[in-house]
């Protein structure tokens, strides 16, 4: 649903240090009838002189209340008007956009979700909905230290783990460290976090024969494929610009890992 919509602010917070929770809702007759897991949407920033929207993915979405939460880092001038935001405000959202993860195919299997940072809230959404339907969900967070946001909403829908960079809870180190060292086994893996740890958890599901599915997170323009400005290689032709290339915001975010060159 590529239009603009006025949304309503029902819940503004601070979850950790940069860290924010912003919940809005459709207006009334407007909802989608699907959201899915992965996609993401563009907030456009109430300062005018930034005029571009600033791509968040979902992190959970409530069909009854017609309402969608993002958690975002504040690390701009776009973003940190977003801070300012107060219950009854009012925000201008393009989306949703992109494409999700297709759960259908992890039903019945042992699903390994791995977030790392801000790669960490896609995968509330994705945790809620595989639960019931997955073998089992495991979710392995990666933070900097004991601010973990969003853990004991995971705790809810999945078995977490936890690493922290500085060791202060968990594993110390990445999310690979807290899997090896816990011994997980998994028939799909799902991803979202900075590329280096994306890079990893492709080479590791590769070595253990497992599935692996990923989030891209990239700067975008348009959000809707016109711009080009979120290309990422592939080993494919794209069909739309006849070179191995893909839009991030159109035929991703997320990938299957070995679609991607990287």
């Amino acid at each position: 649903m590529k239009k603009k919509t006025s949304m309503n602010v029902l819940d503004s917070r601070q979850l950790a240090e940069g860290i924010y929770s912003l919940v809005l809702a459709y207006p009334e007759g407007e909802a989608p009838r699907q959201v899915l897991p992965g996609q993401f949407a563009g907030l456009y920033p109430r300062d005018s002189s930034a005029l571009l929207m600033r791509p968040i993915s979902v992190c959970r979405w409530d069909p009854a209340e017609g309402s969608i939460r993002f958690v975002y880092r504040a690390s701009g001038r776009g973003t940190k008007t977003f801070t300012g935001l107060k219950t009854g405000d009012r925000i201008d959202m393009l989306g949703l956009l992109g494409n999700g993860y297709e759960t259908g195919r992890m039903r019945g299997k042992r699903v390994l979700l791995m977030g790392g940072g801000i790669g960490i809230p896609p995968m509330l959404e994705l945790a809620a909905v595989l639960k019931g339907e997955a073998r089992s969900v495991t979710a392995v967070l990666g933070y900097r230290n004991r601010e973990l946001f969003l853990a004991d909403e995971f705790r809810r829908e999945a078995e977490v783990l936890v690493a922290t960079e500085d060791g202060s809870i968990g594993t110390k180190g990445n999310v690979l460290d807290a899997v090896r060292a816990a011994g997980i086994q998994a028939d799909v893996i799902c991803a979202c976090g900075p590329m280096p740890m994306l890079r990893a958890v492709r080479d590791f599901a590769r070595e253990t024969g497992a599935c692996c599915y990923i989030s891209l997170e990239e700067r975008m323009a348009c959000g809707i494929g016109a711009c080009l400005g979120c290309i990422t290689k592939t080993r494919q032709i794209d069909a739309h610009s006849h070179v191995r290339n893909a839009r991030i915001c159109t035929e991703g975010p997320v990938f299957a890992a070995e679609e991607i060159d990287f």
